[in-house]
Order: structure tokens, then C-alpha cells, then sequence
């Protein structure tokens, strides 16, 4: 059975309806694909994003849409107790900064930032223009999804941790600790969040957030068991794990 993946949207609904054509060109209509998070943020379409996911599964598309770190950000924003802070971010960052891109989802709902407002008057503000369903949408993203031998996530695991333990921090945010390990894990994971140029295979993990966010294109992965392909206007290229044999 073949599942299909794609990788970091950050707001660019064309790339991800290419994406998607890709899968449909490749026979891929009613398969199941896992979106692995970071669908706002960056790009000037976050809403037609989010409003494409969400309606998709809806209609009852076998679609699978993990949370990644921008989705928890903007989620927190709106926590029913005001904005809250994401612990792992750098002491001076924060959503709305221009390294996350904040700015750019509330403008696409039609949110201007000021200069000077508080963030708990704007992210009330920004609920008179962010539609609740959107904000549940955010709200109900599971952190991984398991299918026989891959686990898809959206920035990775802490090795040798077993997955019920694996805490949410580092399901959304982890790079020091998973890229560089080359532990065989108990699945081939699949994860977005630390770009590439294109897919790539590292035996252990296949990385496909190939820099939609950066200008590049969002290639989407087909994934047959451990054999992984990504999908491009000339049809499949299978991905070799570095250090195999070719």
C-alpha cells in the first residue's frame, strides 16, 4: 500500500496543490497522505492552507495532518487564557517575530500588526477574523503517525526513547540529538522541519521539508513500505539512502 507525504506548506497553497497534483498524477486520489506539519507561517496563504486541509478531511479525504512547531505557536496564541510562550523558543523571539513569520498568517486573515499593542489585544483582535474552526483545527493535531514500518513526524525523536514517552517539545522542535544520530530506530522516520534541497534518504530518517518556505518546491514523497520516492513532473525517483550502494 503506498502512503504519501509532504512536507513544510508555510503558507504557499499553490505549492501545495501542485503537490497534491503530483499525488493524483501518480495515482494517488483516494490514498492516504500524512502532512507532516508547519502548514502557516512565512508564506502569504496560510488561511487557504489550513482552509484546504481542513476541508479536505471533512469531505473525508484519508488525509493525516500532523502538528508542527509554526501550527503550536499560532495555536498558543490563541490559548483560551491569552497568548502563551513556547518554552523552546530564544529568549527575545516570539510568533510574531519575522524569523517565524507570524505577521504574515494574521495577514492573511486580514490582521494588520501594530507597532505598539499588546499581544493579548491583538490576539483578540485577531479572533474576530481567525475562524474557530481553524483554531480547532490547530488544536486537534496528533504529534506522530505510525504506518507498519514509518512513523511520521514533524521535526523528528529523541533516539532510544520509546515513542509513548517522547516528549512534545522534541516531536516539534528537535534537531540537535536526531539529525546528526545514526541509531537504526525502530521505524524509518519521516520528518519535515530542518529544510533540504530535496528529499533525502539518511537511512534512518528521510527528510522532507525540501524549503517551500525558501522559494524551492514542495516535493511530496510515496512511501512503499521502507522504499521511498519522490515525486516529480517526470514521474517517481526512487531515494537512496546515503551510504548505500546506488
Amino acid at each position: 500500500m503506498t502512503i504519501y507525504a509532504v512536507g513544510d506548506i508555510h503558507g504557499h497553497i499553490e505549492k501545495l496543490d501542485h503537490a497534491l497534483a503530483l499525488i493524483e498524477a501518480d495515482g494517488g486520489r483516494d490514498a492516504e497522505v500524512v502532512f507532516v506539519g508547519d502548514y502557516i507561517d512565512r508564506g502569504p496563504d496560510s488561511r487557504a492552507v489550513i482552509e484546504r486541509l481542513a476541508t479536505g478531511q471533512a469531505k473525508g479525504r484519508r488525509w493525516t495532518c500532523l502538528k508542527g512547531n509554526h501550527d503550536r505557536l499560532m495555536e498558543w496564541f490563541f490559548h483560551p487564557d491569552g497568548p502563551k510562550q513556547d518554552p523552546h523558543i530564544l529568549v527575545g523571539y516570539h510568533w510574531l517575530h519575522k524569523a517565524f513569520g507570524g505577521a504574515e498568517t494574521l495577514a492573511s486573515y486580514g490582521v494588520d500588526v501594530p507597532e505598539r499593542i499588546r499581544l493579548g489585544d491583538l490576539a483578540a483582535r485577531a479572533r474576530k477574523h481567525v475562524p474557530q474552526d481553524h483554531i480547532a483545527f490547530l488544536r486537534g493535531l496528533p504529534l506522530f503517525h505510525e504506518a507498519g514500518p514509518l512513523l511520521f513526524v514533524h521535526a523528528g525523536i529523541r533516539p532510544g526513547v520509546p515513542l509513548a514517552e517522547q516528549a512534545e517539545n522534541d516531536l516539534v522542535w528537535i534537531r540537535d540529538g536526531f539529525l546528526d544520530d545514526e541509531t537504526v530506530h525502530p521505524h524509518l522516520v519521516v520528518h519535515g522541519h530542518t529544510p533540504v534541497e530535496t528529499p533525502t534518504h539518511f537511512r534512518n530518517r528521510v527528510a522532507i521539508d525540501s524549503g517551500a518556505a525558501f522559494g524551492r518546491p514542495l516535493v511530496p514523497v510515496a512511501c512503499e513500505g521502507r522504499e521511498i520516492y519522490a515525486l516529480t513532473e517526470a514521474g517517481r525517483v526512487a531515494l537512496t539512502a546515503r551510504g548505500s550502494p546506488a
